[in-house]
Parts: structure tokens; sequence; C-alpha cells
């Protein structure tokens, strides 16, 4: 895969600006090939147990729910992003359950924004990324930060 040239860098993530990132719609299937692999409790593979369960249906894994919200975040913004990837993750709320045929849109806002004292050319930002069903319910929410790579590097500190 060939990487072009990044349209969005550190320097253009202003701090309180949000990004609509698009929608995903869960099937059945997909619910139960996740869970399969990497889920396998009975809420998220077996109808029976699931109704039988707090959550009252089939539902998608909280960890299916993350992977749909990096999938759409990998392709609607940091494709076209100078992304360096994550240090990691602060906070993830599984909100509500996820069920088949829900439609899911992701929203990505910038908290906070500072360069990276280890690296010149790098700036770290603290994201929260809200995810909302059809109903305008929030399902999941996740706070943690990310790297990018910057514009302009800052200049090294002299003694």
């Amino acid at each position: 895969m060939t990487r072009k040239v990044p349209t969005y860098y550190w320097e253009d993530l202003a701090v309180g600006s949000t990004r609509e990132l698009g929608s995903v719609r869960p099937t059945r299937e997909q619910i139960l090939d996740f869970a399969g692999q990497f889920d396998p409790q009975p809420f998220h593979l077996d109808e029976a147990a699931a109704k039988a369960s707090v959550f009252g249906g089939l539902c998608a894994s909280g960890w299916h729910t993350c992977a749909m919200a990096m999938r759409l975040m990998v392709d609607n913004f940091l494709n076209e992003a100078a992304s360096l990837g994550s240090p990691g993750l602060e906070s993830v709320k599984w909100l509500r359950p996820v069920f088949p045929g829900d439609t899911l849109k992701l929203r990505h806002t910038i908290l906070e924004s500072r360069p990276m004292n280890s690296r010149p050319d790098v700036g770290l930002v603290r994201t929260l990324w809200e995810m909302h069903n059809q109903h305008g319910d929030k399902v999941l929410h996740m706070e943690g930060w990310a790297m990018f790579r910057r514009r302009t590097p800052a200049a090294a500190a002299q003694p």
C-alpha cells in the first residue's frame, strides 16, 4: 500500500475541533464472527442465552464496538493524517449494548494538545471518541492519546 502525503498534521488538530467520521451497521453474522473469534461469551454467540441475559438479545462485544470505531477512524481520518499511533487509552466505557442492525455513528473531538517533550517532531493530542446508535443513545465513550507528526518540528532545546 502506498501512503499518500498527509493532509492533517498535529498543527491542524485544534483543541475543541470535532469530526463526524461516518457510520457502520453491524450484522448478526458479523457479531457472531467477532465473538466467536475474540469474545465467546454466551450473550454474544447464542440467541437464547442472550435473550435471558441483562441485554435481552444478541449483542456485539464491546471490543467489537471499539474495533468498528477504529475502522471508521482509520478510513475517514487517520489514512489522511500523519498518524504515528497511540501510547494508549485512559478510559473505555460501553454504555449501551449494540444489537444487529443498529446504525452507529462516530464523533471524534480533540480535548488537549501538546508537543511531545522527548520528540520535537511529534505532537500529542488527547481525544474523545463517542459512538451513538440510531436513537441518539451513546453506546461507546473512549478517551486517550494519539501521536501525530508535526509539520514543523520544534527546535531542539539549547543548553
